[in-house]
């Protein structure tokens, strides 16, 4: 099978929530929506959002052994689900996430002259009624209240438990990252099987995890069981809702909004060919540490020429198998193996992996004078990071130090080889051999973490033009519906701009997506005939 995945390089993240705020406006910018960031930038160490949604003795989401050593969800099976169903006990509160407020601007501009600054009180979304603000989605930015918030980050007191003098927060001893998230679209989704009216489901062609909006039934059973607390409620519309990897952009051929909109350019979209049937056993591994290896293991290498066999008999077609050839996804995580994935320990096979960052290593190694770049310095300064190695184990691979480690040597590797070509020296050899890899590899892997083109970040097969169309333009009960009642394909603005409405205006066909690849994948913008005419030269 085949999967859309992602990677994304948390050493080029500049924390600027651009992402966050293109898909707010893209996918949640809607009544009962308020507080739903189906993308947010979390400040690391730090609570994240929902609050401590890592701490799964709370929340009980994601997957655990039996004694048997059989898969199953942590918050329970069949039984115990049916005698919670109308009352969930392991759900978030608003209080975990933050209740969303607005505030009384007519106090600014309709007060009476007088002495007195006007000022404009906060008020709930939710109730209309003052509020006081105690916490946001993003309360923790910049390590905001670190000193006061820090110790209550559960990878903190895990690592705490590890190595007791490792995370400190006093001033001049703390660190700090940025670490953006969406829904992992796992392989092997605990939402899905939480779910009783079988709303959630993965999509066989793309692998993208959505929610049927005209078969669910807000049990909320899914936002138990995601661990990662990426499905929420819409309380106005009574359903649950989640990140859907834009898939009408994906469809043509475009990255997501978030992908698209990045400051950074941290992020890359690809095809992952995967063994289904060894996900279960995969995610059944009894050692957490070995999860990371085993999840490799069910990825397929798309230049094997069985492999490529075997995909052709079962269906996948031409255009898939080149793109998961070309694959940055697939180059990042099972090529170089410098991305990790986030909480392999939830046993869900998560799809979104990330670079672990390194650049603080360098900053500090130039302010005690030393040269940071020096290959020497940064492979003995590695383990002495500012950003310890058991935080980062515990947030990417299930507290096993020995990938983390791996990752950062190859980028330090890079940085190394890198500087002496720059320089204008011969590079060392033994600088690519002392990671595991050769100098071409090394250069490779340099162009697409620094200097990347929009067409090699982004290896994404379109569907088919008939399919498309199908799935964007029927209303089949059990397509994934966007336009139930105040959804974002009902009148007004909806996922697509204010002309995806379906209530007042026509519906948005698959020739505008082309139409906005070919803007946007051009050196110089394209007139209306260019336009046209690709999107003709598509549907042919």
């Amino acid at each position: 099978m085949a999967q859309i995945a992602m990677v994304m390089n948390l050493d080029k993240c500049i924390g600027c929530h651009t992402c966050s705020v293109t898909c707010k406006q893209a996918w949640t910018n809607r009544d009962g929506m308020e507080y739903v960031w189906f993308n947010n930038v979390e400040t690391r160490p730090g609570q994240g959002y929902p609050r401590r949604y890592e701490d799964q003795e709370k929340w009980r989401g994601g997957w655990e052994l039996n004694k048997r050593g059989a898969l199953k969800l942590k918050n329970g099976g069949r039984v115990k689900s049916l005698l919670e169903i109308f009352s969930n006990p392991k759900l978030p509160e608003i209080k975990d996430y933050y209740e969303p407020w607005t505030y009384e601007y007519k106090n600014l501009t309709d007060a009476p002259l007088g002495d007195d600054y006007p000022v404009a009180e906060p008020r709930s979304l939710i109730s209309g009624k003052p509020m006081k603000i105690e916490w946001s989605s993003n309360w923790d930015d910049n390590l905001g209240g670190a000193t006061e918030h820090g110790d209550l980050d559960p990878m903190v007191a895990k690592t705490r438990q590890q190595a007791a003098d490792k995370v400190k927060f006093a001033f001049e001893q703390t660190f700090m990252f940025y670490l953006p998230r969406i829904c992992e679209h796992c392989l092997n989704p605990a939402c899905v099987a939480s779910c009783p009216s079988g709303a959630m489901y993965k999509r066989e062609e793309d692998g993208i995890v959505l929610v049927d909006q005209d078969h669910c039934r807000g049990w909320r059973k899914c936002v138990t069981g995601c661990p990662y607390k990426k499905v929420y409620f819409n309380h106005r519309t009574g359903k649950a809702e989640k990140c859907t990897m834009c898939y009408p952009r994906v469809e043509v051929g475009l990255p997501t909004v978030c992908s698209e909109t990045c400051v950074g350019r941290l992020r890359y979209l690809g095809v992952i060919l995967y063994d289904p049937d060894k996900v279960t056993e995969a995610a059944s591994e009894p050692d957490e540490h070995k999860l990371y290896e085993a999840q490799l293991g069910v990825f397929l290498d798309p230049d094997d020429p069985e492999v490529r066999r075997d995909a052709e008999r079962c269906g996948i077609s031409y255009d898939w198998l080149e793109a998961a050839r070309r694959s940055p996804v697939h180059a990042l995580i099972s090529k170089y193996k410098v991305a990790l994935p986030l909480h392999p320990e939830y046993r869900t096979m998560p799809m979104v992996w990330y670079i672990p960052p390194l650049s603080p290593v360098v900053d500090a190694l130039s302010e005690t004078g030393h040269d940071g770049e020096d290959l020497d310095n940064l492979f003995g300064a590695i383990d002495t990071l500012r950003i310890p190695l058991e935080y980062l184990a515990e947030i990417f691979t299930a507290g096993d130090v020995g990938p983390v480690r791996s990752s950062l040597e190859k980028l330090a590797a890079m940085r190394a080889h890198m500087r002496s070509i720059n320089l204008g020296d011969l590079p060392d050899s033994s600088v690519a051999r002392s990671v595991g890899m050769s100098a071409q590899e090394i250069e490779k892997m340099y162009r697409l973490l620094a200097i990347a083109k929009y067409e090699d970040r982004y290896v994404i097969p379109t569907a088919a033009v008939g399919d498309a169309r199908r799935l964007e333009e029927s209303a089949l009960p059990d397509s994934c519906s966007l336009d139930y009642e105040d959804g974002p394909g009902m009148g007004g603005e909806g996922p697509f701009g204010q002309d995806s409405g379906r209530k007042q205006l026509p519906l948005v066909t698959i020739e505008n997506f082309h139409a906005l690849r070919a803007r946007q994948t051009a050196d110089e913008q394209p007139s209306a005939t260019e336009e046209a005419h690709a999107a003709r030269e598509d549907d042919k």
